[in-house]
């Protein structure tokens, strides 16, 4: 078995535990805050996340494609000059998020000490991003694999307990929940930071390859930040998603509360079934920067090629398994949040969405791989912007509405598939059909 299906392996089987853990705490958090208070943290949800991505600066990602391409002699300088750079772009985040957070107007109607929790998470996830990157680069996927499985376990056992045992208003709960997250993922950057410092003591001692601070500033900075700029990019338009809808959904003629509620069965509901799948998705992500980072600066183009037939064979398999399965049992999947017939017909109406989305994740892994960080992100916007536009004038119709919503979603999931599909047969000298090299004349 070679490294490559041995890594995804490892990471599909603690992943799919992990989201089924993930698939309780919804449960929990569904019954608990009730349709309105899930409409209320599915939008606050992509703010932290918003934050988590400045935070981490996706040095995961840059990282392990530096630690991939290089020899093992320059590791323990790039990690050191690495270090530097993210204590000091720590401070500047953290003194930003101080005098920004305060007055964002989105926190209102929230908790005063949410906004407090989300700054406390900058420097939990910029520090336990060096030590992500490096296992992901040097592919010990196994301490990644135990880190992304105990972040679950923690964060299900403190929810259950303090949701057992005490009782809340829904302002109060919405802080619990939100803090619950925040917690597992500083005791997850605790152990990954433990293992990465011994690690890190290791290198160390062996011989090393003196490298320049400004040669590994260029090389994280020419991935990290378009990468950056990707994921901010979705992180933007799923914070921008909830207001969208509604505004279109009360153009519609549905009140604001209706609005948030059926928000809330989307996105708390409908979208966390059809994306439970997702986690084979992820493990191959994790999996292919590295590999193809490898692949394409030795010029290994029959390894690259391997690759990305392996990654749509896979997908191929789970997706439209999952989008069948999904269907059939959409009804008693969703009564396990709420019994609501709205919930399972979007589930329903969602397959083309969660299935092309699942093409999605490892091709947006091999463009970072290839070297198409931008080419990823022009595609996403304008994927996103023809989305977004359908999704509104659709879903303001009165016939429509939240049908119009789902059928603007699943327009920008399959644009999105083909433009990244095209993107990576055009550079790899292969034919969109079934992968065969192009005779060029």
């Amino acid at each position: 078995m070679n490294t490559f299906v041995k890594g995804t392996l490892i990471l599909v089987v603690a992943a799919f535990f992990g989201e089924c853990l993930e698939f309780f705490i919804n449960i929990i958090l569904a019954r608990e805050l009730g349709e309105e208070g899930m409409g209320l943290y599915m939008s606050i949800l992509p703010i932290v996340f918003f934050i988590v991505i400045i935070a981490s600066l996706e040095l995961p990602i840059s990282i392990s494609k530096f630690i991939a391409e290089k020899q093992r002699e320059t590791h323990y300088h790039m990690l050191k000059h690495t270090i530097f750079l993210t204590i000091l772009f720590t401070i500047g985040f953290t003194v930003m998020a101080l005098f920004i957070l305060p007055s964002v107007p989105v926190f209102q109607g929230y908790h005063p000490y949410v906004k407090w929790l989300i700054i406390l998470l900058i420097p939990i996830v910029s520090f336990s991003s060096i030590a992500r990157g490096y296992f992901m680069g040097v592919q010990h996927m196994g301490k990644i694999a135990i880190s992304n499985f105990l972040k679950k376990v923690v964060q299900l056992i403190i929810l259950f307990w303090v949701f057992q045992t005490f009782q809340f208003d829904l302002e109060k709960a919405l802080m619990i929940s939100l803090a619950t997250l925040i917690g597992s993922e500083l005791i997850v950057s605790a152990y990954l930071i433990t293992v990465y410092m011994i690690e890190y003591q290791v290198l160390s001692k062996e011989k090393n390859q003196p490298i320049k601070g400004r040669k590994v500033r260029k090389a994280l900075f020419s991935v990290s930040f378009p990468t950056t700029g990707l994921r901010l990019f979705h992180s933007l338009t799923h914070a921008i998603q909830p207001f969208l809808v509604k505004w279109a959904l009360m153009g519609a003629g549905f009140s604001s509360v209706m609005a948030t509620e059926h928000y809330g069965m989307l996105a708390g509901v409908a979208m966390s079934i059809g994306f439970f799948p997702a986690f084979i998705g992820h493990a191959l992500m994790i999996m292919l920067i590295p590999n193809v980072s490898e692949a394409y600066a030795n010029h290994d183009n029959s390894k690259l090629v391997r690759l990305l037939k392996q990654a749509m064979i896979i997908t191929f398999f789970y997706g439209t398994i999952s989008v069948i399965v999904m269907y059939i049992f959409a009804d008693p999947l969703t009564h396990l949040f709420f019994h609501s017939s709205s919930a399972s017909f979007y589930l329903k109406l969602l397959w083309p969405y969660f299935l092309f989305h699942f093409f999605i994740i490892p091709m947006q892994a091999y463009l970072i791989g290839l070297g198409l960080v931008k080419d990823a992100l022009f595609h996403t916007i304008w994927s996103h912007a023809i989305s977004f536009g359908m999704m509104y004038m659709l879903g303001s119709m009165e016939m429509l509405n939240m049908k119009g919503i789902i059928l603007g979603m699943n327009m920008g999931a399959v644009l999105l598939m083909l433009m990244h599909y095209v993107t990576i047969c055009h550079k790899l000298n292969v034919s969109v059909y079934f992968m065969k090299r192009r005779v060029v004349y």
